[in-house]
């Protein structure tokens, strides 16, 4: 099982790049596999392949308004288990002995 978190957006569009970011954000909630959106990118779940197959869409999403596109991606494989983006939480969890805040800002 693969998580990957990848931010991409394009660096030819100006300053603000926000409805370029929804664009991804689209491919990849269409893609229906597991994902947790934060402030500096997103989290992918899944397969070697399916997860790369996300990525490269939205790249060729972007691609076709863009001239320069970054991206970012950083990946932990292991091979033995599932559900990793919660399970990653809950040992922290149980380690400190108390529920921590998932990301919100309150």
């Amino acid at each position: 099982m693969v998580l990957a978190e990848f931010s991409m957006f394009p660096t030819d569009k100006g300053e603000s790049v926000s409805s370029y970011v929804a664009k991804v954000l689209e491919v990849v909630d269409r893609s229906r596999i597991p994902y947790q959106l934060t402030p500096m990118g997103t989290i992918l779940e899944g397969s070697w392949e399916d997860v790369f197959r996300v990525i490269s869409d939205c790249f060729h999403e972007l691609e076709k308004e863009s001239h320069r596109i970054s991206v970012s991606i950083k990946v932990d494989y292991r091979k033995d288990q599932n559900s990793r983006m919660r399970s990653k939480i809950d040992k922290l969890e149980k380690i400190l002995n108390r529920q921590l805040r998932k990301g919100y800002i309150s």
